[in-house]
């Protein structure tokens, strides 16, 4: 398994998990087909920026253009702060072999390596037993259930944090 940066090539994978009522039912329905290109394109211009990470979940390393899911770490502003946030998806049929929880781990490793990042935060759903569970294996803190909008609904969330550089050996 490798990470390997978004491209612009990534739109199928992006439509395959944003757009699909199974992928999105966590996150509180699939979004609509119109603007993945943009939301691709942003995410390009992010990465070679490097104020997003947007990687792209790569199960063998000798098809680099078949795509499991993505991990991102990006910056944002909340209310009272400036925090970084991780998220991952992982399509149905590579599901269930580990490789969100790897990917995750790799990103937190270059998180931790880079240096940037502080404590990183992620709200999965409450009832996602699978994104819950990679919280626990990789040592995130529980911080309690939180209320986070996303794509113009609120979800109930989660609020989990890791701060790689002390958190992870």
């Amino acid at each position: 398994m490798l990470l390997r940066d978004v491209e612009h090539g990534d739109v199928d994978a992006y439509v395959r998990m944003r757009c699909d009522p199974a992928m999105m039912v966590e996150l509180g329905g699939p979004l609509p087909r119109e603007g993945m290109e943009s939301k691709v394109r942003r995410d390009v211009q992010r990465a070679a920026a490097g104020t997003d990470w947007t990687k792209m979940i790569v199960p063998d390393e000798a098809e680099p253009g078949l795509v499991a899911g993505t991990v991102t770490l990006w910056p944002h502003n909340t209310d009272a702060e400036r925090m970084s946030e991780i998220g991952w998806m992982v399509l149905p049929e590579f599901q269930g072999r580990g490789l969100a929880k790897q990917g995750v781990r790799l990103l937190l490793e270059l998180a931790r390596d880079d240096g940037r990042w502080g404590l990183i935060h992620v709200f999965p759903a409450t009832k996602n037993a699978p994104s819950n569970g990679i919280c626990r294996s990789l040592v995130f803190r529980f911080l309690g259930e939180q209320d986070v909008p996303f794509a113009g609904r609120v979800l109930r969330t989660n609020h989990w944090a890791i701060d790689p550089r002390t958190d992870m050996t």
